[in-house]
């Protein structure tokens, strides 16, 4: 059975432990805190040299998901690959995000693959969901407001343009170190790249798609039309290819967005989770 394992040149994990014989099986195995579990993946905080990582670990999609997005016309996410290329394309852009550590993948098929992704813990943060829901009770400067939607939409374009597309562009997703908090912005993160993907050419269905997420996960912060209008400027710059030149394009955004809404509140009195 195929195995890489790969760590960036300048690595915090001790030579010990990179260069174990079986350091695949090692990081599959090791124990740590887990932030997120489902069948095919799980996310844990490790420790290791004193020192904290996130590691995510994939167990393999299983032939019948792998069928159902070839069917639906998706590309699957099979292995840690798609989150390592992500975070390599957000370095080149400058974008903050999780750094990488290493990575390991073993297997032939794509649906029994099992692989794993390393990346350094960035301490405390604050995520934009978790500032949203202290705006609710304490409203934010009109200044800090804005500063922060025209860097989340600097972001999207340099992502967007490039083309990079996050696949689950929520506010929940973007973060920054709790020290930075007075920092005007504070430097935003972009986090879990598991579904990101990379294009060789734009694609406006999934530019929508992101859009429209980012927006839906944000309509709980009440944003006034101004606030609305400082993200497309700095959404659009001097890109003219993101704005299409469609006003039909940017409607379909918002009927997206509320469909998605409208599908959340649903599920949220029927008390079942996102």
């Amino acid at each position: 059975m195929s195995t890489t394992v790969q760590f960036k040149a300048e690595n915090p994990l001790p030579a010990e432990i990179r260069q174990r014989p079986d350091v695949f099986d090692f990081f599959m195995q090791l124990p740590g805190k887990s932030f997120r579990k489902v069948a095919e993946r799980e996310t844990l905080r490790i420790a290791l040299a004193g020192q904290h990582f996130f590691i995510k670990r994939h167990f393999g999609v299983g032939w019948g998901e792998l069928f159902k997005n070839w069917l639906s016309f998706k590309r699957p996410v099979v292995n840690a690959q798609n989150e390592v290329a992500a975070i390599a394309a957000l370095q080149r852009l400058h974008i903050p995000t999780t750094p990488y550590v290493g990575h390991g993948i073993q297997g032939w098929l794509p649906a029994t693959q099992r692989s794993f992704v390393i990346t350094e813990d960035l301490g405390e943060i604050v995520t934009l969901e978790d500032l949203a829901l202290q705006w609710q009770i304490t409203p934010p400067t009109l200044r800090f407001k804005r500063a922060l939607i025209r860097r989340v939409a600097e972001i999207a374009r340099q992502m967007h343009a490039y083309p990079l597309y996050h696949r689950d562009f929520y506010i929940c997703h973007f973060c920054f170190k709790a020290a930075e908090l007075t920092l005007m912005p504070p430097r935003l993160h972009v986090l879990d790249l598991h579904r990101a993907e990379i294009r060789a050419q734009p694609s406006q269905r999934m530019q929508m798609k992101d859009l429209a997420a980012l927006y839906f996960s944000a309509m709980d912060v009440q944003l006034t039309r101004g606030d609305l209008l400082t993200f497309l400027r700095h959404y659009v710059g001097d890109d003219r290819q993101l704005l299409r030149g469609d006003p039909a394009f940017y409607r379909a955004i918002a009927q997206r967005a509320d469909k998605l809404y409208a599908k959340y509140q649903r599920k949220r009195r029927a008390g079942v989770a996102m």
